[in-house]
């Protein structure tokens, strides 16, 4: 089939995209061809550093835009900020998280504000507002859910209702904005530890529930949004678990 999505000098933008996954993400669509715009909310020397990189591998591929996606009024802004960068926009990758413990009786409607706004609200407002230009150019979203949207993690109540909306956030934009925009998941399982760390015992209980018994590499995530953006032309509104095969038996 002729692909229906030639990512060629296309532009793509990623929220969360200074570092781990989204920075995985960013050098593999970079590598096939896209343009690439890095936004950060705090990692100004990251997302900067990597774009420094990416242009030095091929000029002017790359920018970094900076916004707070909690302020949802302006993600309007960030859109077309983003869209005039290069002249247009192709792609937005929904990556930007939040990812803490809420343990019931503990849980403070701040918890439920930022995990639900970085992980739901704010990919629906991106979503919405990049929608005219992807329809236009025939585009798409990526989102990144996790495997917890179906299966929940201990005492991580608010981040699991959250992914678990953006799942179905997945679904329905597919049915909505189709034909011209496919909106497609990629549910990552354990990639690299949490940034706040688990004990040995804990990464070796969670060891055990992997098929292929060990963990993933943020570039098995950008492989995967790679397939999607350029090979996927009959794909949309599908989730894929990029898990080791966790899922299978967890």
């Amino acid at each position: 089939m002729t692909e229906i999505f030639d990512i060629h000098d296309r532009v793509a933008l990623i929220s969360g995209g200074a570092k781990r996954v989204g920075a995985a993400i960013g050098r593999r669509l970079h590598d096939a061809g896209m343009r690439v715009i890095v936004h950060y909310r705090n990692s100004a020397a990251e997302a900067q550093e990597l774009a420094a990189e990416l242009n030095t591998r091929r000029p002017d591929s790359a920018t970094t835009i900076s916004a707070d996606l909690l302020h949802y009024e302006q993600l309007d802004d960030l859109i077309e900020a983003a869209a005039a960068r290069f002249g247009r926009l192709d792609l937005l990758i929904n990556n930007a998280s939040t990812f803490y413990p809420t343990p019931v009786g503990a849980i403070t409607g701040s918890d439920w504000d930022d995990l639900l706004g970085s992980n739901l609200k704010a990919p629906l407002f991106l979503s919405q507002a990049a929608a005219p230009q992807l329809r236009k150019n025939r585009g798409q979203i990526i989102n990144i859910v996790d495997i917890y949207a179906r299966k929940p993690l201990q005492e991580h109540t608010v981040y699991c209702v959250a992914k678990a909306g953006l799942a179905m956030l997945t679904l329905s934009l597919a049915r909505e904005l189709g034909p011209p925009v496919r909106v497609n998941g990629i549910a990552p399982g354990a990639i690299i530890w949490p940034e706040q760390g688990l004990d040995e015992s804990s990464k070796q209980a969670m060891l055990d529930q992997i098929a292929l018994r060990t963990v993933g590499d943020p570039d098995d995530i950008a492989r995967c949004a790679l397939y999607l953006a350029r090979d996927a032309a009959y794909v949309t509104g599908q989730i894929i678990a990029v898990d080791g095969g966790r899922s299978l038996g967890w």
